[in-house]
């Protein structure tokens, strides 16, 4: 009983609560759609095996994994996107890389010790936007030929010392402001491209937020398991908690994506369960407007712990900030 409860004081300090039960799936209830063959994906995800030592990315096409890459440095994947040359940018927690389809690194940013990145995404073919937790936490954006950090803004925190539960993911807008989740202090917040608070809202543990292209913003919950999507008044128009799926409970909801289609995918990390209930959480789901999950992916032979999730068959080029992701 120690040894749990010390492993959940753990995981709360990491921002990462493990609920006491997991919610099982009901007996013979089938997923819906059609596991790994529903669509081709670039698939990553944070403390795979409880481990920062054996992280791996996959890109899964037509059923089965057609490439994958295992971080031969410490720390977890957190974030990843393909670009439209098929190369991939990718955090690694203690820095962030991009990589290409033979496995060959031709970027690569390490943060300052005792910092922290768990976001790294493309702006353009020649940029990265990366937010680096630490003491203080900074949104930056770096040109990548030469290394320089053209963008530095200086964010809030609720502990400039409580480095891991800062941030998870930031995005830019179209209208070129930032998108924050501050997860530590429960809230999303946009930013000005000079770094002004320009629209906020309370969002408890705010994993990720997106601007869809109806103006809404999409949020993901971390301890909270859930994902909200907001007007401008900062009102939920469209909400999933934690129990509205029959049979698939949400636990950390991590990446959240708008599809073309409309539907929602789900990016459903369980390991901050007691391991031996990991591997009970259905770990993608996409869901259409009305609730209805159209695919449950739960492949644990194949894949880990769910943190990010770009579906290679939706239309948009990535560097251009035309996926809702």
């Amino acid at each position: 009983m120690q040894l749990r409860n010390a492993r959940i004081l753990f995981l709360a300090l990491a921002g990462c609560v493990a609920p006491a039960i997991a919610p099982a799936q009901p007996a013979g209830l089938s997923l819906p759609g059609r596991g790994l063959a529903q669509h081709p994906f670039l698939y990553c995800g944070e403390w795979q095996g409880r481990s920062l030592d054996r992280q791996v990315m996959y890109i899964v096409r037509d059923g089965r994994v057609a490439w994958s890459y295992m971080n031969t440095r410490r720390g977890e994947l957190g974030d990843c996107t393909m670009l439209s040359n098929g190369n991939i940018v990718f955090s690694r927690q203690f820095g962030a890389s991009e990589i290409t389809p033979d496995k060959k690194i031709v970027w690569d940013y390490d943060g300052p010790q005792g910092a922290e990145i768990h976001t790294a995404y493309p702006i353009g073919m020649d940029k990265v936007l990366i937010m680096q937790n630490g003491d203080p936490a900074k949104l930056l954006v770096i040109r990548k030929a030469t290394n320089t950090v053209e963008k530095e803004i200086v964010l809030a925190t609720r502990d400039p010392k409580s480095v891991h539960g800062q941030f998870r993911r930031i995005r830019t807008t179209a209208a070129g402001t930032f998108l924050v989740a501050h997860m530590d202090l429960g809230k999303v917040v946009e930013y000005s491209a000079d770094g002004k608070e320009i629209w906020s809202v309370p969002a408890p543990s705010a994993w990720a937020a997106i601007r869809l292209k109806n103006g809404h913003t999409l949020i993901s919950g971390n301890e909270q398991g859930y994902v909200r999507e907001v007007n401008v008044k900062g009102e939920t128009v469209w909400e999933i908690d934690k129990d509205d799926l029959r049979g698939i409970p949400l636990f950390t909801v991590q990446e959240v994506s708008r599809l073309a289609n409309g539907n929602t995918l789900i990016n459903n990390w369980s390991g901050g369960l007691a391991p031996e209930l990991v591997e009970t959480g259905v770990q993608v789901i996409e869901v259409t407007p009305e609730k209805k999950v159209v695919w449950a992916l739960k492949d644990w032979k194949t894949l880990g712990p769910a943190s990010a999730t770009q579906l290679l068959d939706e239309p948009g080029v990535p560097e251009k900030g035309e996926l809702q992701r």
